[in-house]
């Protein structure tokens, strides 16, 4: 059986912004209610457009953006964090289990440093070695892993591709042996060829190294490459969540639904309808009443305006927060045999 490494209960994220003397100050609501269980060893891919909250979600669980309500626990074999609580030590320790995978290699990695110094600075920051010897030999050993030449340490990050120093940010979060990796858009800045390269180098580390993978992204032809499970993100919300293959398979939420249309195909013979949606995302600031997704749905009804649906159960381990998901998934069955 499974375990969970991460879990998180109604989990919101606010940043308040600086408003008139006399009235409220504003509020980004940027993350509202998630609850998600990541289970050890798993890859966990976190899609949605720009705007919905992705990135917020990935920084609160590393602790590195503000928890403002409910729970997110961390819990591996040999200790447990309560991340709305964690300071001092805890602190301390849980950054050596929990890691970051940037988006833009080019931004990631000092121009001063070597790259010999990039990966060694969490090892030297953390004191997890005591001699250069010993922090030398890590550094090489976690560069080999990442496929990074011994001879390349002694040089800058202006000498690389961008494949390559992407693959120097992958050596620097995992040299400190963390047990929890977000990668943030590892990928998105890479060309198509060294992309692949690139997330076939993290599925083989994380099962090499029994790493846990919360994997952001946009583009669900990466997604459905590498992750186990995938939630889908709106607006700082979760309107579907499910392993992959359920999920590229029997799509509930119009959403889900508009994202997989958009895929482009590799077949000429596919003329599989696009699904377009009018209109971007509503403002965190000043959300839509009901289901924030119903000023962009082409389903939405009276309810959809008035009350936010919650996640409900359609299969196993699928969840979706759609008030009609199963009247459309009727109608979607209904026209199937039909055109059969």
């Amino acid at each position: 059986m499974t375990e969970t490494l991460i879990t998180t209960n109604d989990l919101s994220v606010h940043f308040p912004l600086q408003g008139n003397l006399f009235g409220p100050k504003p509020v980004v609501r940027a993350v509202e209610g998630v609850t998600v269980h990541i289970e050890r060893g798993s890859f966990f891919g976190l899609v949605g457009e720009s705007g919905s909250g992705k990135t917020t979600l990935g920084r609160a669980l590393l602790r590195a953006a503000p928890i403002t309500r409910g729970a997110a626990n961390y819990s591996d074999s040999d200790v447990s964090y309560d991340l709305t609580t964690l300071k001092g030590d805890d602190m301390v320790e849980y950054r050596k289990r929990a890691q970051l995978i940037f988006q833009d290699p080019y931004a990631a990695l000092s121009p001063r440093m070597t790259v010999r110094d990039i990966i060694a600075e969490p090892l030297e920051v953390m004191r997890l070695t005591k001699t250069r010897e010993e922090t030398d030999e890590r550094v090489r050993a976690i560069a080999a892993k990442c496929r990074i030449n011994l001879e390349h340490l002694r040089r800058f990050p202006h000498a690389f591709s961008g494949g390559q120093r992407q693959r120097i940010s992958i050596a620097r979060a995992l040299v400190s042996e963390p047990r929890f990796i977000v990668a943030d858009e590892s990928v998105a800045a890479l060309d198509v060829s060294i992309q692949a390269d690139v997330l076939n180098l993290l599925k083989g580390i994380q099962k090499d190294m029994g790493l846990t993978f919360l994997f952001i992204s946009h583009d669900l032809s990466v997604v459905a490459h590498v992750c186990d499970h995938v939630a889908v993100m709106y607006l700082g919300r979760l309107v579907e969540t499910a392993p992959t293959r359920e999920l590229f398979a029997a799509p509930r939420h119009p959403y889900t639904k508009a994202l997989l249309s958009a895929i482009p195909s590799l077949d000429p013979d596919d003329h599989g309808k696009v699904v377009k949606l009018e209109g971007e995302i509503p403002s965190p600031i000043n959300p839509p009443p009901g289901c924030k997704f119903q000023t962009r749905c082409p389903f939405a009804i009276d309810i959809c305006r008035k009350e936010e649906p919650k996640l409900d159960h359609s299969g196993f381990e699928h969840d979706v927060a759609c008030h009609r998901w199963q009247e459309l998934a009727e109608q979607a069955d209904t026209k199937a045999d039909t055109e059969a």
